[in-house]
């Protein structure tokens, strides 16, 4: 393994995972604990969206308020509109980012930082480096389906997932000398049932009851989204509604997230392979939905013992 050296520029590339996304806070606090100063930063859907308040020096905020998350604020976020390109438009979730940074511009924040996200049109991979955070937090948060897509000079870009889920290659093409990267998309894709159930954290004891209560939590939360979409007409697709004597397919959400969890994986697995990090964290999240936004103490948690761990394993220099 390369050994770190505290004289190195260190870039940090945050992964997409939707509600995982919170374990990026974790394991920012254990590189800090760590006295590793972080010089660039790239980030990939939730990636991006905390990559973003760190740069600006505004992450203990930003934990502090997504620890309080519950799931009436997290419904009000996500607003069912259902515009013609995507069921939410975004912009009570972009408010949400707002309200974490003192800067406007990419160009102002104290640490660089990139957003990455996808050119729909032509599917090339879009790197924002200038310009108003919150446009390029926005596009790089457009999971396709769910939220909107974002015009930006001309392209229409949707979630930087679909190309470059963990953004190792952006954070070395900053100048990056050590790279640490995120990957979240560790043991989502192969567990049984997954669509359906919450299984217990792992190296985590969980009482019968804390299982029911994040079950209910995930169900609440998805049932007050259906049913905003239940109340829209969809005359013209009346022939997709089942019998009572049919077992119901997974709700519209499920069926997308689940979706992007596979592609995710899979280019995921691709990426890393062809241009790895220098360090490499990969918390195991599977327990967590991708809309449980209010498990983010957990995703923490994980988040940083993961850093932890992996961190005594890195030899590093003397400063």
């Amino acid at each position: 393994m390369k050994t770190v050296n505290f004289n190195q520029s260190v870039g940090l590339a945050l992964g997409g995972g939707s509600a995982r996304g919170w374990a990026h806070i974790g394991v920012i606090r254990a590189l800090t604990e760590a006295g590793i100063d972080i010089d660039y930063i790239a980030g990939t859907s939730i990636g991006s969206v905390v990559g973003s308040v760190f740069a600006a020096g505004n992450i203990k905020d930003l934990e502090e308020v997504a620890v309080r998350l519950d799931w009436k604020q997290i419904a009000y976020l996500f607003d069912v509109v259902l515009p013609k390109s995507g069921l939410i438009d975004g912009k009570k979730v972009a408010g949400f980012v707002r309200n974490h940074l003192r800067k406007t511009n990419i160009e102002e924040l104290p640490i660089p930082f990139c957003a990455v996200s996808t050119d729909l049109n032509t599917g090339d991979e879009v790197v924002i480096r200038e310009g108003d955070i919150i446009e390029a937090v926005r596009a790089s948060i457009s999971i396709p389906g769910i939220f909107t897509p974002v015009r930006n000079n001309g392209r229409i870009l949707v979630d930087g997932g679909m190309v470059n889920p963990v953004p190792v290659s952006v954070v070395k093409e900053m100048g990056a000398d050590f790279v640490i990267a995120v990957d979240l998309s560790h043991g989502l894709v192969g567990k049984k049932g997954s669509l359906q159930n919450t299984p217990p954290e792992v190296g985590v004891s969980h009482s019968q009851k804390d299982d029911q209560q994040h079950t209910e939590k995930k169900n609440t939360i998805l049932e007050a989204l259906n049913n905003r979409l239940a109340t829209i007409d969809f005359s013209a697709l009346s022939w997709t509604k089942h019998s009572k004597n049919v077992e119901p397919l997974p709700s519209i959400f499920d069926v997308i997230t689940s979706s992007i969890n596979i592609m995710e994986v899979q280019i995921s697995a691709t990426r890393l392979k062809s241009d790895p990090p220098d360090l490499l964290i990969q918390p195991d999240l599977s327990h967590i939905n991708f809309l449980e936004f209010n498990r983010a103490s957990e995703a923490i948690e994980v988040g940083y013992a993961e850093a932890k761990r992996r961190l005594t394993m890195l030899p590093m220099k003397g400063e």
